[in-house]
């Protein structure tokens, strides 16, 4: 964990011009820089450095923020991550807290088994290229099926030797311990003691990372023998978890975000071809069905994928259910099945990256429909199948978490499978409703671990700066009248809280008091009693309060940097502007600035904030007065319209204050 004074110096250090000039070519404007954005394809330049405020920001993705930030989306690192990348990139030694004796055995062992992989990488590629053996064997192999040395290189692919113990030995003469050859499973141990490399005599494809550290590998037999698997893959580790890695996403993760969509095939040799092709957005599950941790994993980049089937009717219903578990995380699935004969290793080497693309859009196919059509076939007339088809659809319905979604799914489905939208719309509801039970239903399990989780943290008095602890807070919300006017506000505590707006004497000693931005605003409010409704607005004014005297005129730094990238970036979005003020404009007149202004900017909306609160609350009593009269409650009526009478006297007093000039929010 890095401590609080090492981000500061690092955060101090990183300059963002010169660490977005280290990918992205930029020229002056005015006051500015300006270049092609890193993060999707443009012809103009609209992505925009300011030096001043130590920010980026595209104008047309909307991506961008502080350095560290910038370094996360374009590396596709995590906060903590991007912190040791600009340390190392500033020279800047990075202090963490002590760790005990057993945090320290366990990070040696972790870091010990990665040295022995990086090793082990090495040694396998080396072999393919300089070994006599893997020239004629291995890189005749992949010479055979098409690869490019370019490719083979990019992956690190490797062999090992059909010696028994060639790695073993090696590693043995380099000072490697046996013992971290055994965890890795780069090595067997018989009831003997005798010891010999796991992938001997095959092809090998290391998996990495998503910072490219090498967590494991897969081997290909080139021999025919029944008796042998025909791949063998690492065992499960401390450094490799199956369920949570996918092969190729180190290689693949900048162009999943560029092009907001990633490729999802079965085997490695799928991978290398479509890059070959020149698609890079593409991954592996190395032939297991998806797992929630991969799926995760991908989610993290794009909400988009598509899946490549090879037009097998047997392994496409084998990974239905994992694809169940994308539409579970709310992501956008679509299918394409090849011609027949064709895997996505064949099909691509056989297209360029356009007419590969070109396919891909004109055949794809949303899931949902592909699956109904696939049961659809294989049910034929058989009733009882039909009914097993449609509980099975209404399934994979009832698990998407967009209702607008899973409503147009439901309308497709009724059409396709001839069945009434109602009842189709009765079923999904209830396996809805019968899922969010289950779902916030405690087990006795559960509730353990909740409390050792809670235990945990009231134990723990550091706190994480790693942005996937940063709270979880229920910002997901329908849009409120609201919001607009709440930003606002939170933009000039942000950006102006320091700056004093007034100066008023003090009735008791006679001495003036200077109002500040940030305190006025919060002051006004308490006064009022009004709470920001919006989740994220009332997170980013508590800490700005409590940010306040600690921060001093450095409020808008903390909030740049922070660790939660969704508060980084509304922080950006607020402080960046797109558009700068011609000199001409300068030129023969004085011009007065944001800043200069904001005595009458502030109060303006604040009252523009209560305003709208009123007009909310008069169309709530208007809805009470709607209900009352249905039931003929007069005496009802009568209380909301007195209400309304006193909101109407507040509304034409909040009037003269915005010049009488007011449109109505809602």
């Amino acid at each position: 964990m890095i401590d609080q004074a090492t981000v500061d110096r690092i955060i101090d250090a990183a300059n963002i011009l010169d660490v977005v000039s280290d990918f992205v070519t930029l020229r002056k404007r005015g006051v500015n820089y300006i270049g092609l954005c890193p993060f999707h394809d443009e012809k103009t330049p609209s992505f925009s450095v300011s030096p001043s405020k130590g920010i980026c920001k595209c104008f047309s993705c909307g991506k961008g923020g502080s350095a560290v930030h910038f370094i996360m989306e374009h590396e596709q690192l995590s906060y903590y991550e991007a912190l040791k990348y600009l340390a190392k990139k500033y020279n800047i030694e990075i202090k963490e807290r002590e760790l005990t004796d057993e945090e320290k055995q366990m990070q040696s062992d972790r870091e010990s088994m990665l040295i022995v992989n990086s090793f082990a990488q090495e040694y396998f590629t080396n072999i393919l290229f300089e070994h006599a053996e893997g020239r004629s064997v291995g890189l005749a192999y992949f010479h055979e099926r098409g690869f490019r040395d370019d490719i083979i290189k990019k992956f690190s692919l490797g062999y090992s030797l059909e010696q028994r113990d060639a790695l073993f030995k090696e590693a043995e003469k380099r000072g490697y311990k046996k013992d971290y050859l055994l965890k890795t499973g780069l090595c067997l141990e018989g009831q003997n003691g005798y010891v010999s490399d796991r992938f001997r005599g095959r092809v090998i494809f290391p998996v990495f990372s998503l910072s490219g550290k090498v967590l494991a590998f897969g081997g290909r037999i080139l021999k025919k023998d029944d008796k042998m698997a025909k791949y063998v893959n690492s065992p499960e580790s401390e450094v490799y978890h199956k369920s949570n890695e996918l092969y190729g996403i180190y290689h693949a993760k900048q162009s999943i975000v560029k092009n907001d969509c990633c490729f999802l095939v079965e085997g490695y040799t799928d991978v290398l071809s479509m890059h070959q092709s020149g698609i890079e957005n593409v991954v592996a599950s190395s032939g297991t069905s998806l797992t929630p941790g991969q799926i995760r994993l991908i989610h993290r980049f794009t909400n988009n994928i598509i899946v490549l089937y090879d037009g097998d009717a047997a392994g496409i219903k084998a990974s239905l259910r994992g694809i169940d578990l994308i539409l579970k995380e709310g992501m956008n699935i679509k299918v394409v099945l090849l011609p027949d004969g064709d895997d996505p290793d064949s099909f691509s080497r056989k297209q360029s990256a356009a007419s590969f693309t070109e396919y891909i859009k004109s055949h794809e196919v949303d899931f949902i429909r592909f699956k109904t059509n696939l049961l659809l076939e294989s049910a034929g007339e058989d009733p009882i199948k039909r009914a097993a088809l449609i509980t099975d659809i209404v399934q994979s319905i009832s698990i998407i978490p967009d209702a607008i979604v899973r409503s147009v799914y439901t309308k497709e489905c009724s059409r396709l499978l001839d069945v009434n939208e109602e009842i189709l719309l009765r079923e999904v509801n209830k396996k809805k409703f019968d899922q969010i039970t289950k779902e916030n239903t405690p087990s006795k399990d559960n509730i353990a671990a909740e409390a050792e989780v809670t235990k945990k943290s009231d134990d723990n008095t550091e706190q994480d700066i790693s942005s996937e602890n940063a709270p979880d807070l229920p910002r997901r919300r329908a849009a409120s009248p609201l919001d607009t006017f709440e930003r606002s506000l939170v933009r000039y505590m942000i950006r102006y809280g320091h700056r004093i707006i007034f100066s008023c004497p003090d009735e008791e000693t006679g001495q003036t008091f200077d109002w500040a931005v940030l305190p006025y605003i919060m002051a006004d409010l308490q006064q009022d009693e009004i709470e920001f409704q919006h989740p994220l607005y009332s997170q980013m004014a508590r800490e700005a309060v409590d940010k306040y005297e600690s921060e001093g005129e450095h409020l808008e730094r903390y909030f740049l940097s922070h660790p939660d990238p969704e508060i980084s970036k509304t922080a950006v979005d607020m402080v960046s502007e797109k558009y700068q003020l011609s000199k001409i404009h300068t030129k023969f007149q004085k011009v007065e600035t944001e800043e200069e202004r904001l005595a009458e900017l502030v109060p303006r909306a604040l009252f523009e904030l209560k305003n709208a609160i009123v007009c909310m609350n008069i169309k709530k009593l208007r809805d009470e007065i709607k209900k009352a009269g249905k039931e003929k409650d007069t005496a009802r009526i009568t209380e909301l319209m007195s209400e309304i009478t006193a909101l109407n006297g507040v509304k034409a007093a909040l009037a003269k204050q915005l010049g009488e000039r007011i449109i109505s929010p809602l």
